[in-house]
């Protein structure tokens, strides 16, 4: 049964890659991938048919298979050869050139079988086998470069080809693989190969269907693995062949040779990977002989902004600024050289080493900002370097092992400059490295203006409410002014009053009190005696204020004598105190001013003067923002910082004005849920 499915789905496969081939033939367009594609049909249907009809162990099979082989290797192919840069061509061909010379290795191995007969050596077949294998991997691995090649928006006209090859190679690695560890070609697995390919054979005529515009571009990415497996590879068949020959000449001793060998071989390979040097060499090697460009730009842009852009918590800006540039060239360490004075001086370091309180030159400084131009140290310590450079330099410099200095212009100011150290593979800086360092330069340097600008607007804001604050404190001291310079008149007349001098000490201890309280709240860390709001009594505090006022002006107090509302005492007092001095500055001397208390559901304390009132408009729009008075040489900070301390109460303060007829404001607060004992009673 067996051998009948191996029979009619290899022939079923043949059938349907004719039929492929015909629908392609009948299409009539023309083109290289096309071609190839239809050859890669061809060979395909004469292989199956080949299995099908005289078996798996034939070299006309084998032939088959290997002309198969490389047909679809030379469609994979001629669809990269789409692409224009010539320096790719170059890399592509010698990674094809490799896997063909494999392919051929082993189609020479089954004719040497073949001319042998029964002569041949029974180690052949094996490494015959070994080298099939080694062709099916190689072909997955050139697929998967083919498909990470493909420009992205046009990956889907031939996403179906790749998988379509992938499962035929697939199949072909299972089946040899197997082969290879037992010693013997499973019949079930030959079976399940010809199902796969009479399966993967509709999938190629509907990808013939769906278009065969197939744009490519090479990527390093896939460039570098492919090289890294490729290396690989051939690294596991020298090993295969080294400890065969060790076991054929090794004696007795083959055993403990091989190991030796083994590990040996393997320890050093793994050092020499391990080295930066190394690596970078080879970076160098595969950007300077396989692709048109030193650098993969649009991967070093997303690691440069991946690096400038990392969270809070990581390194400081300073340093990842050092950091993206010096990773641009494999940099081990940089250093930011920050405007200090008229020159240069260290700021942060990235593995940079201690370079102590070093400076650079003015003339450095400035012609770094005006020409913009990257310093290569090495032009400059042999002397070929621009005059200005050669003289203004330091020596620390170059006395270092730094290799290039790239300032970081923005907006034509230089926000400092940045000192690369030598990459592991020395080299002469060329125009891709001035173009990406300059540009790489102007960005990091509209970061460090954004940082500097950010913390000048910090500071601005810091100062800015500390002159809020000392606004609120001045307006504060114009008032206890006037009640002091009040005071004192009335005492050139009262002095010898024993009523007047009681009542004056307590007016000197109240603005003594008030005078610690705005020293207080000029300071960050204190907001004076401030209270959680609590039961008081309204008609008790207007009293106090009243009685304070009165020697400056003529003040009415009425209304409830008990009012309990919900209050801070020292805001109270502050905002009754801002309320009454404005009423009094806007009243004539012969105007008096009225305190009304009212109690209820919204306890309110009224202020009324009849002096000379404020237009509709200044209300709305001026009355309570800071520092806009309609009196000359009026601060503007009462009324503001009154309906402050009344909202951080709970409160609110009305205001209805008329001009030439007065102001009345009213000032509600919460009512006290219960009142005191003491004050109940």
């Amino acid at each position: 049964m067996i051998a009948g499915v191996i029979l009619w789905s290899h022939a079923l496969a043949a059938l349907l890659f004719a039929g492929v081939t015909l629908a392609l033939l009948r299409d009539g367009r023309a083109g290289l991938p096309r071609l190839t594609f239809t050859l890669a049909l061809v060979m395909t249907a004469l292989w199956a048919l080949a299995v099908a009809g005289i078996g798996t162990k034939d070299l006309v099979t084998r032939l088959t298979e290997t002309t198969r082989n490389l047909a679809w290797l030379a469609f994979m192919f001629a669809l990269l050869r789409r692409d224009p840069a010539a320096p790719q061509r170059r890399a592509v061909s010698l990674i094809y050139g490799a896997v063909v010379l494999v392919i051929l290795c082993g189609l020479m191995l089954s004719v040497v079988e073949n001319m042998l007969g029964a002569s041949v050596p029974h180690e052949l077949a094996p490494v015959r086998t070994l080298f099939r294998v080694m062709v099916a991997i190689s072909a997955l691995v050139l697929l998967q470069h083919l498909y990470g090649a493909v420009v992205p928006c046009a990956r889907g006209g031939i996403r179906l080809v790749v998988v379509a090859l992938a499962a035929m190679w697939g199949a072909d690695l299972l089946l040899t693989t197997t082969a290879y560890a037992t010693g013997h070609w499973p019949q079930e697995l030959v079976a399940v190969r010809g199902i796969v390919m009479a399966m993967i054979a509709p999938v190629l005529a509907v990808a013939v269907q769906r278009g065969d515009d197939w744009t490519l571009q090479l990527s390093r990415t896939v460039a570098w693995q492919t090289l890294s497996l490729a290396a690989t590879i051939l690294y596991g068949v020298a090993m295969l062949f080294a400890t065969s020959a060790i076991a054929t000449l090794g004696g007795d001793h083959a055993r403990l040779l091989e190991t030796a060998f083994v590990f040996g071989s393997t320890a050093a390979g793994l050092t020499l990977l391990s080295s930066p040097w190394v690596k970078a060499w080879a970076k160098v090697k595969l950007a300077k002989h396989f692709f048109e460009h030193r650098y993969d730009y649009r991967a070093e842009w997303v690691r440069f902004t991946a690096t400038l852009g990392k969270p809070e918590g990581a390194a400081p800006l300073t340093e990842r600024i050092v950091k993206a540039v010096a990773d641009l060239t494999d940099s081990p360490a940089g250093l930011l050289l920050v405007p200090e004075g008229a020159g240069l001086g260290i700021g942060a370091g990235w593995r940079w080493q201690d370079a102590g309180a070093q400076t650079t030159e003015e003339a450095l400084a400035e012609h770094l900002s005006s020409s913009g131009r990257i310093v290569e140290l090495d032009s400059v310590r042999a002397g070929t370097a621009d005059p200005i450079e050669l003289t203004s330099v330091p020596q620390w410099m170059l006395a270092s092992d730094a290799w290039a200095l790239v300032p970081l212009v923005h907006l034509g100011r230089l926000q400092g400059a940045i000192l690369l150290a030598r990459p592991p593979v020395d080299r002469a800086l060329d125009w891709e490295d001035f173009d990406l360092l300059r540009i790489a330069g102007r960005q990091v340097a509209s970061y460090l203006a954004e940082a500097r600008a950010q913390e000048a607007l910090a500071e601005a804001e810091r100062f800015d409410e500390f002159n809020r604050r000392f606004a609120f404190i001045m307006h504060d001291i114009k008032n206890l002014v006037s009640q002091l310079s009040l005071t004192a008149r009335n005492a050139e007349r009262h002095a010898e009053n024993p009523a007047f001098r009681a009542d004056m000490i307590a007016t000197l201890k109240d603005s003594a009190g008030r005078m610690n309280d705005l020293l207080a709240r000029l300071s960050q860390h204190h907001t004076g005696r401030v209270e959680e709001p609590h039961a008081v009594d309204l008609a008790d505090i207007a009293r106090r204020i009243v009685r304070q006022r009165r020697r400056q002006h003529r003040i009415n107090l009425s209304g409830e004598h008990r009012a309990f509302a919900l209050a801070d005492p020292a805001r109270l007092e502050t905002l009754l105190a801002h309320l009454i001095q404005n009423a009094v500055e806007a009243s004539g001397k012969d105007q008096p001013i009225d305190v009304t208390v009212t109690a209820g559901e919204r306890p309110a304390i009224i202020v009324a003067d009849a002096g000379c009132g404020m237009s509709p408009a200044f209300v709305r729009d001026q009355l309570f923002k800071p520092f806009v008075s309609s009196k000359p040489g009026g601060f503007g900070i009462g009324a503001f910082e009154a309906r402050q301390l009344a909202e951080a109460m709970g409160g609110t303060v009305t205001v209805t004005s008329r001009e030439g007829q007065g102001t009345r404001f009213v000032v509600m607060l919460p009512p006290a849920p219960t009142l005191p004992v003491e004050q109940a009673a």
